[in-house]
């Protein structure tokens, strides 16, 4: 709790400091554009965004040599004379005219650290990185801003070589034809190549192969710059939490709590959420991906917020379920008792050498004892454990929610790796799928969820500091009661030794 606790004071300061920060950043920037011609590539540099990024650096946080690592890497993983097409995400539009917010695929920005749309990499021992950009007219610089060319491509990205994307009908043919195996990420399917005829002969002689299975090699550990950016987004998403279950004790519309939490993140540095946040009052909390939010949160309810947000690339996801109204119902309290004990059990499993499939495991026999001990589960029906949590243990995280999915949950875990842990049980208010819940628990949906760094010596949860324990979350959920003042101030100094 004494890490709640700071991390309360940290976010309540950080409101303070914005306007100095801003104020700082603005004078730096005035002075480099006073003294230097800051070239507009698309995305910030060093130059255009000296607050953000280093000298040296692509992306914040990550520099040309590691994205030159990241290329050299993946050529040496593939086999002899493969050629790699890795084309960026494509806009995807809300109506004709409007878009919706781009953001960019994990694999085209993991090896280039471009952030823009419509350009394709491609990568073989031959010709290194050679980006293809997109050809932009006058009339597209006034509607959308500068972007980047071949020149960017060739200088910022430090690609091998650089063509406008018109030329890429000329130029892929040859290099398709002599390469073994073409690899390219299929999600991101670009017409710009998909339609060229060498890449339909290829794909007609089974020449073609997903990359996925390579590149979620590459990512599974993660590097210290990584490792760094994601500290941050777990920092940022675990404070902007915090505050939002602060506001849910006056604030009882999921609606406005979703605002509050995306508030918070972009207010701390946050591009964007990581996902639509799920914020679930009463049974809508037994909704796994639930996503409406328009509902109310009604006294005696618990409230299921699931969130994450993005930080320059890397994701963070976590979740918490708590009684606004500032205290369990005994119903409630065993429910949520089982799901923290497993919660906190399966975070102690994790080190190098465990799996995720070991931890599940090891997750699924708790429950289901715990299940049966409750009298939701009968013994000897353990099959109907899935209606109640037909959720896995974890997954891999990193530059997208559910990263390296192409690995298998046996691999071991190693130093580096971010997974998440994030037992619950889903009870509807009335059966869906043969659950034989009794009464005093229907309604209720549980999440505990935490991001956990595997590292040499074990684990280190990255979302400690947001309050799990049920003293905990009581405590901060009647801090501020006139009736409740000595015990809170009581109890939160027993916590502050705890």
């Amino acid at each position: 709790m004494v890490a709640a606790l700071r991390l309360l004071r940290r976010s309540l300061r950080s409101s303070e400091a914005t306007p100095r920060f801003l104020s700082a950043s603005q004078n730096l920037v005035q002075r480099v554009a006073y003294n230097t011609r800051v070239v507009d590539v698309g995305q910030p540099t060093p130059q255009s965004h000296p607050e953000l990024l280093a000298e040296g650096e692509i992306t914040p946080g990550i520099t040309s040599d590691e994205y030159i690592s990241r290329r050299k890497k993946l050529l040496e993983v593939l086999p002899e004379k493969s050629l790699a097409i890795i084309a960026s995400a494509e806009p995807q539009m809300m109506t004709d005219v409007v878009p919706y917010p781009f953001r960019q695929n994990g694999e085209y920005l993991y090896i280039t650290g471009c952030a823009q749309p419509g350009g394709v990499a491609v990568l073989s021992e031959g010709t290194g990185l050679c980006m293809f950009m997109p050809d932009t007219s006058k009339q597209d610089v006034v509607w959308q801003g500068q972007t980047a060319g071949v020149e960017a491509a060739e200088n910022f990205f430090k690609a091998d070589k650089a063509f406008p994307l018109s030329e890429m009908q000329k130029i892929l043919p040859e290099m398709v034809e002599q390469s073994k195996v073409v690899y390219h990420n299929v999600k991101t399917l670009s017409p710009s190549y998909k339609n060229l005829e060498c890449f339909r002969r290829a794909l007609l002689n089974n020449k073609v192969k997903d990359i996925a299975y390579y590149t979620d090699e590459l990512r599974w550990i993660k590097s210290k710059s990584e490792i760094g950016l994601m500290r941050e987004s777990a920092a940022i998403v675990s404070q902007s939490l915090l505050q939002t279950m602060l506001l849910s004790r006056t604030h009882r519309e999921e609606s406005q709590l979703a605002a509050k939490i995306e508030y918070e993140c972009k207010m701390r540095g946050a591009q964007r959420m990581a996902f639509h946040p799920v914020v679930g009052g009463g049974a809508n909390g037994s909704v796994i991906h639930y996503s409406r939010n328009d509902g109310r949160v009604k006294s005696g309810e618990l409230l299921l917020m699931d969130v994450g947000c993005e930080y320059h690339g890397y994701l963070s996801d976590l979740t918490r379920t708590w009684p606004p109204c500032g205290r369990f119902s005994p119903a409630q309290e065993e429910l949520y008792s089982l799901i923290l004990e497993t919660n906190k059990e399966c975070i102690k499993l994790c080190k190098p050498g465990a799996s995720i499939n070991e931890i599940h495991d090891h997750s699924v026999r708790m429950l289901i004892k715990g299940f049966q001990e409750l009298g939701i589960l009968e013994k000897g029906k353990s099959i109907q454990y899935n209606y109640l949590n037909p959720t896995a243990i974890g997954h891999s995280l990193g530059m997208d929610i559910h990263d390296s999915v192409k690995l298998s949950k046996d691999k071991p875990l190693e130093p580096g790796v971010i997974i998440t842990i994030e037992p619950g049980v889903y009870i509807p208010p009335v059966p869906i799928l043969k659950e034989n819940a009794p009464d005093r628990y229907r309604g209720i949906g549980i999440r505990i969820e935490d991001e956990v760094l595997i590292t040499e010596s074990g684990h280190e949860v990255l979302t400690a500091s947001v309050p799990k324990e049920i003293s905990h979350i009581t405590t901060l959920m009647n801090m501020g009661s006139s009736s409740n003042s000595m015990m809170d101030a009581h109890e939160l100094r027993a916590a502050s030794y705890s």
